[in-house]
């Protein structure tokens, strides 16, 4: 492939990624104008056009679609490689990007991280909250973390964390008048916050006892896309919350939360990091996996 070539199909990704010319100029530190030169000249030397443009959108052709997809996982490729080789130094060194959901970021990534990554200046840690199951390889994260029976055969995991629990809580004052749940069936009269997910559903709740499996959708005023501002909402009252059991504790020991359901809320995989074996080489990503590595 010639040099002008390969530089133009570069030219041709980084805009189909970014979703604009103007996205992609800041990234490669170029004009506008000169990835849309590139851009048209890619599309005349093969003889097919690769974008259509109008003054609100751009969107790949079908050729496009095609030339990106064939070639946009090989330009991930080198940039892992020339990673892994710039990471054969005396230290590991590079930034680390995972995605987790919250309770995975402040349970188990910051607690490990933070106290171990002070002799590792040179990698630099990125976490991003999501709950959305985010592809990790289109999104270029380094790595995830997902409950264990949810990665994909595909992937290298290492779990970082014991089993969990889930725990149905809520304040005194909204049991005052209220009969406690014993079944999940019970949930039916009862006000539940509930967990927006990504997609726009609702998170259901989950439950198992004596090899019975119940998946309840619970209904409620209140519904919120974090686990924080849903045990804050049970704390005030304002229903049941369904949270990781950990996050409960407290409340529950000083008496701010009551737990019901327990005996249906059996432990379940807990939290694993996985990522693509193309990355086995990155020094930064191996001390990462080791610092995180549960031990317990």
């Amino acid at each position: 492939m010639a040099l002008e070539t390969f530089h133009d199909v570069l030219a041709f990704v980084q805009v189909v990624r970014a979703g604009s010319f103007t996205r992609a100029a800041a990234v490669l530190g170029v004009s506008p104008s000169a990835l849309s030169h590139a851009v048209r000249g890619l599309e005349t030397r093969l003889g097919v056009r690769l974008l259509t443009r109008t003054t609100r959108r751009m969107a790949t052709t079908e050729a496009g679609e095609r030339l990106f997809n064939s070639v946009a996982p090989r330009f991930d490729d080198i940039d892992a490689e020339v990673a892994a080789v710039k990471e054969l130094r005396d230290k590991p060194a590079g930034t680390i990007r995972i995605t987790a959901a919250e309770h995975a970021a402040n349970s188990v990534l910051w607690p490990k991280l933070s106290r171990a990554m002070g002799g590792y200046p040179d990698i630099k840690i990125e976490i991003a909250v999501d709950y959305s199951m985010s592809d990790i390889v289109s999104q270029r994260y380094d790595a995830g973390v997902r409950m264990g029976d949810q990665v994909a055969k595909d992937m290298i995991a290492v779990r970082i964390g014991p089993d969990l629990r889930i725990a149905v809580v809520g304040a005194p004052a909204y049991f005052a008048g209220r009969s406690q749940p014993v079944s999940p069936q019970d949930l039916a009269a009862h006000d539940c916050i509930s967990l927006r997910l990504p997609h726009g559903g609702m998170l259901a709740w989950d439950f198992e006892k004596d090899g019975q499996t119940v998946k309840f959708r619970v209904s409620g005023q209140w519904v919120f896309n974090n686990s924080s501002s849903i045990l804050r909402a049970a704390l005030a009252g304002c229903g049941l919350a369904f949270v990781p059991e950990d996050m409960a504790q407290a409340h529950i020991a000083a008496g701010k939360l009551v737990r019901v359901l327990e005996d249906w809320c059996a432990p379940y995989p807990g939290y694993h990091l996985y990522y693509p074996s193309r990355r086995q080489s990155s020094r930064a990503l191996a001390v990462v996996v080791d610092v995180l590595r549960h031990r317990g």
